[in-house]
């Protein structure tokens, strides 16, 4: 991304807060087609009355949103998901050329947005009338059984701001925002400058649909200024993106002071292990050459979740490395407008350079397994266009460098790491530091058992890929939001998604103790779902 004032004839994109768009003052961020380089639209924050913004969706929305039913809410989701999906070819069009995608990668971003969406609307309307949560029925304090407690969840007073990262403009603006509305939280969202274009687009569509109360949904384009400083206890941020931002926001002095409530979902070296029964030819073997594969180029190999790290057994190390090579020579780079076209470009020349420097150094700890050089591009200029090539890094055995443990780049890139016995493929995987998920591909249900409960201490989620699911499971990288989303350790401590359970972050917990009529009256209201709807 570029900072710089551009051409009046490429467009600005405003900012909609306080229920008005406003654009913008000052020197301006552009963003491009990461194809060509040319610039494709503009935007600033500067001037902007932040404070104004949240005073406005704490003050209008938060009160008209908690006024209505988790039913009335899960409805204005469904019609949400409706308004998006009838311009959904107009998503994919500024997917393409604002972000790079291929029309697979703009649909695990806008396809799963409004999936997610209508995931969100079935579950709030089987909520039914009520407006608050209860997490289990009253229980008695005393001998005198007419004093007791309950625990209820009510929802917070404050706005849901909400910082995305650039490689899910629309499923990183709806995955939180359906959560937040759903729950009775306005929301402000901030997506990555660097792709802003579709969720601004997004944000409008249903402005101008009038489908929610003014000030709920609420998004900046551009910095976030001086954002921050007008937050109070009430209010959330939920966070993805790198480690380190994650960690200066947690920093901010404001932040800090008003216990303002944090969520990060930060990168992390995920990892995938082939169990020691997978031979070649077997089919947990093909499964997890495709997966690999598959993660390393879906958009770029630009997915929180995507494969870092590749563990395998010795005594397969080499056939799967072959294996998984010749499946990349495979793989078409260029403009995502030529449909033969697999893998686009990164989204920027500065996340390129950023990449190759970080491939450089993974290269003098690793052998290169796979790499095309030079890379030849289709429809598209080298020296313009944000290209890199798949990169299959090997780390021959006996080297014990933990740069592959440290150090993620943040694009089609990978390292295969040989183990002995599964201990150490368990032992390296954690090493990681925390990760948002692990794959395992086995057909022994032991070293399946083995390795969910040693993998499970570091990782969010951890798929369990067996023959019996080969054709229904989803994907090491896919986010479902019936399932929660998060990691430990560097990948952020957070939690979203999860069905009903990502509601309760944006609740406040509270223990209400008195007489067993007073708390019936209060209960009415409230909703414990059973798990089922979980």
């Amino acid at each position: 991304m570029n900072t710089r004032v551009v051409e009046s004839s490429v467009p600005r994109l405003s900012s909609y807060v306080a229920g008005e768009w406003r654009e913008g003052k000052g020197e301006e961020q552009t963003l491009v087609n990461p194809s060509s380089g040319e610039a494709v639209a503009r935007c600033s924050t500067d001037g902007l009355d932040l404070g104004l913004a949240l005073d406005f969706a704490r003050n209008q929305a938060g009160p008209a949103l908690r006024a209505m039913t988790f039913a009335a809410r899960a409805n204005v989701l469904a019609q949400i998901a409706e308004a998006l999906a009838k311009r959904r070819e107009r998503w994919y069009e500024i997917a393409r050329i604002n972000s790079g995608n291929t029309k697979a990668d703009a649909a695990v971003d806008i396809d799963g947005s409004i999936g997610t969406l209508k995931y969100f609307a079935k579950l709030g309307a089987g909520l039914g009338n009520a407006k608050i949560l209860v997490d289990a029925p009253a229980s008695r304090l005393t001998r005198d059984p007419n004093f007791q407690a309950v625990h209820v969840g009510v929802p917070l007073r404050g706005v849901a701001v909400h910082i995305n990262a650039y490689n899910f403009p629309a499923w990183g603006l709806w995955e939180k925002a359906s959560v937040s509305l759903l729950s009775g939280v306005p929301v402000l969202t901030k997506p990555a400058t660097a792709t802003a274009w579709l969720a601004q687009e997004m944000v409008q569509c249903i402005a101008e649909a009038e489908l929610l109360p003014k000030g709920s949904l609420s998004i900046i384009c551009g910095s976030v200024q001086d954002l921050f400083h007008h937050l109070r206890m009430g209010d959330v941020i939920c966070f993805t993106g790198s480690a380190a931002t994650g960690q200066m926001i947690r920093n901010d002095p404001a932040v800090r002071s008003r216990g303002v409530r944090i969520n990060v979902e930060a990168d992390s070296l995920n990892a995938t292990i082939l169990g020691l029964d997978a031979e070649a030819g077997s089919q947990a073997f093909s499964s997890f050459v495709r997966e690999v594969v598959q993660e390393m180029t879906v958009k770029a190999g630009q997915k929180c979740t995507a494969i870092r790290r590749i563990f395998v057994p010795v005594s397969q190390s080499h056939v799967v490395r072959d294996a998984i090579a010749a499946e990349l020579q495979e793989i078409k780079v260029g403009d995502p407008a030529n449909a033969e076209v697999r893998m686009g470009p990164l989204v920027n020349m500065p996340q390129r350079l950023t990449v190759a420097e970080g491939i450089a150094r993974l290269r003098a700890e690793c052998e290169v397994a796979y790499r095309e050089d030079p890379l030849k591009i289709v429809d598209a200029d080298v020296n313009r266009g944000a290209f890199v090539s798949p990169t299959l890094l090997y780390a021959n055995r006996g080297n014990h460098s933990q740069l592959w443990n440290e150090l993620e780049v943040f694009g089609p890139v990978a390292t295969l790491i040989p183990y002995g016995d599964q201990g150490e493929a368990f032992s390296i995987a954690a090493q990681g530091g925390g990760s948002l998920v692990a794959s395992v591909f086995s057909a022994d249900p032991t070293f399946m058992t083995e390795a969910a409960l040693a993998l499970a201490a570091s990782h969010g989620r951890v798929l369990l890929a067996d023959p019996s699911i080969e054709s229904s499971h989803t994907g090491h990288g896919i986010v479902l939001p019936s399932c929660l989303h998060g990691g430990p350790g560097r990948a952020g401590g957070g939690e979203e998604l999860g069905g009903f359970r990502g509601l309760w972050f944006y609740h406040q917990r509270a223990v209400l103790q008195g007489s067993s009529a007073v708390l019936n009256k209060i209960t009415e209201i409230a909703v414990n779902p059973p798990s089922a709807q979980s």
